[in-house]
């Protein structure tokens, strides 16, 4: 069973086992020397242990008393600690804020808006944590995230959220591709080719949406779905040249960069749109939240992230 101990009674152990002197020490806590006594030995009963030896003449540390010295300190700088950290992520000044994102915003979203956090707020602390796109809204409604980054995901009871960013899907493939020569590629022109997507598990709006332009085109696309981790599996298997790999336009343009022997090709007629949005509690008032929401926003304006920017404050 637990036991239930007050900062008060410990603050007055720590007095009497200063001064070892209960007189003086009553009177350092303004209080009458009787209650002081009285109050240690509820402490003493509570533990199961004498804390002091008393005498007419001298009062002295038990051994359990010596170790309660040690370990009171510890306990009270842990209690006021939480009580300043508590009361600081009320006022919105200083916290923790855990960030789902996806793997895809890895490389320029969330880079962009973590910049911006450590400007606007240097006391919020950011904790960013990758998770798959699907799994994010239901994480955040179970509490293990404050905020996430994700593909076009599918909100639960609990969970608001709004699209932070809209960019083109974009083709990747390597220099040996067929379609390498070819600055913008048709849809139509993809016709026979093995589009590489992760599961739709992972996504299903955003896999659906790219489906679904195929669809429109006249045809049904032949996609291997690769198994995790889908981001590097991607780039290493575009390397063999018979494959297009498609994702958004950030991620594609960091990929090319960075992968050898890997280009990227703007999709048209029509161009897939991917949508970003950000989701948070919905009925979580912390103003931390609200923090990371109005830089978030900021960010949007000043990349023109949003073809129809939103400005409606948090809710």
């Amino acid at each position: 069973m637990p036991i239930d101990i007050s900062p008060r009674l410990l603050r007055y152990f720590m007095a009497v086992a200063e001064e070892l002197h209960f007189g003086r020490a009553a009177t350092r806590l303004y209080i009458a020397q009787p209650s002081l006594s009285h109050q240690i030995r509820k402490l003493e009963e509570t533990l199961g242990t004498p804390l002091f030896t008393r005498s007419s003449r001298r009062v002295q540390l038990t051994a359990a008393g010596r170790t309660l010295v040690r370990e009171a300190p510890k306990a009270l700088a842990a209690l006021e600690q939480a009580v300043q950290l508590t009361r600081l992520a009320g006022s919105g000044i200083a916290t923790t804020i855990r960030l789902g994102y996806t793997p895809v915003t890895g490389f320029d979203t969330l880079t962009t808006l973590l910049d911006a956090l450590r400007e606007d707020h240097p006391d919020l602390v950011v904790d960013p944590r990758e998770y798959f796109s699907a799994e994010i809204p239901e994480r955040v409604r179970a509490g293990d995230l404050d905020i996430g980054l994700a593909l076009s995901p599918q909100l639960v009871d609990g969970v608001a959220g709004e699209i932070l960013r809209e960019e083109p899907v974009s083709a990747l493939l390597s220099t040996r591709h067929r379609l390498a020569g070819t600055p913008r590629i048709p849809v139509t022109a993809l016709r026979d080719e093995t589009l590489l997507l992760f599961p739709r598990q992972l996504a299903p709006a955003y896999y659906d949406g790219i489906v679904t332009a195929f669809h429109e085109a006249g045809f049904t696309p032949e996609i291997c779905a690769f198994e995790e981790p889908p981001v590097y599996a991607m780039l290493a298997r575009l390397a063999g040249g018979r494959e297009v790999g498609l994702a958004p336009a950030s991620f594609a343009e960091h990929a090319a960069k960075t992968g050898t022997g890997i280009i990227l090709r703007d999709i048209v007629d029509p161009p897939i749109l991917a949508e970003l949005s950000v989701v948070w509690p919905a009925n979580d008032p912390s103003p931390a939240i609200a923090n990371v929401l109005t830089t978030a926003r900021r960010c949007a304006e000043h990349n023109k992230w949003l073809r129809n920017p939103i400005t409606a404050p948090p809710r």
